[in-house]
């Protein structure tokens, strides 16, 4: 398989819909950044979930995610399921976090979510994050819109064991849920981890790059 580097990445920035999906959809990922890159600057934003239980299972998971970053995250309390009717201050909040970020790789939820909150982020992001990679990820649920992922990252060993994990200890509130469980997390990293010739792996849709060839 043929493998696309992204070069330096100091700074990420993150954009969810809710509290649990960066988890959900990157959790492994923002293991291995942060394990790999030292200092690495998160900058994380998050529709909904202020003031509420929810907002502080997902600061001690963002801390637990992305041990020994520098994390900044903003968590905003835009009701549930009614992001799309508060769209320009989910724009503003977007073009905040744009404005006070330096990053070189941003990741929002994929375009084909089923969820309109996750859709609405999606459809922002390159509108306002403009010059840089963006990959979408996928959010696993109950709806039927798992996409076709054009982007993979292989799971160091463990990985994928230590990021189901962690959801099961810092996301109590949603256990009640049936899909919400280990052995669902495991499930969908080892098949992406199938489609790359890996044990583990996340996957991501990528709309648009640019490529160089023959070195930088």
């Amino acid at each position: 398989m043929i493998r696309l580097d992204t070069g330096a990445v100091t700074e990420i920035a993150l954009l969810a819909a809710h509290c649990d999906d960066l988890a959900i959809g990157l959790g492994g990922t923002l293991l291995t950044l942060a394990e790999t890159v030292p200092g690495l600057r998160v900058r994380a934003l998050i529709l909904t979930g202020a003031g509420t239980e929810r907002a502080r299972e997902e600061e001690r998971a963002l801390e637990a995610f992305c041990p020994g970053a520098d994390l900044e995250l903003r968590i905003l309390d835009v009701p549930d399921g009614y992001a799309p009717a508060h769209w320009e201050r989910a724009k503003d909040a977007v073009a905040g976090l744009r404005r006070g970020s330096s990053a070189q790789l941003v990741f929002a939820p994929q375009r084909g979510d089923a969820h309109q909150d996750h859709r609405l982020l999606a459809e922002l992001a390159p509108t306002i994050f403009r010059d840089h990679l963006i990959l979408g990820y996928e959010i696993l649920k109950w709806e039927s819109d798992t996409p076709q992922p054009t982007v993979f990252h292989p799971l160091p060993e463990g990985c994928a064991e230590r990021k189901a994990e962690l959801l099961m200890k810092h996301y109590p509130s949603q256990r009640d849920h049936d899909w919400f469980d280990e052995q669902s997390f495991l499930g969908l990293s080892r098949l992406r981890g199938v489609q790359c010739r890996a044990r583990h792996a996340e996957a991501f849709l990528l709309d648009k790059a640019t490529i160089t060839f023959g070195g930088a």
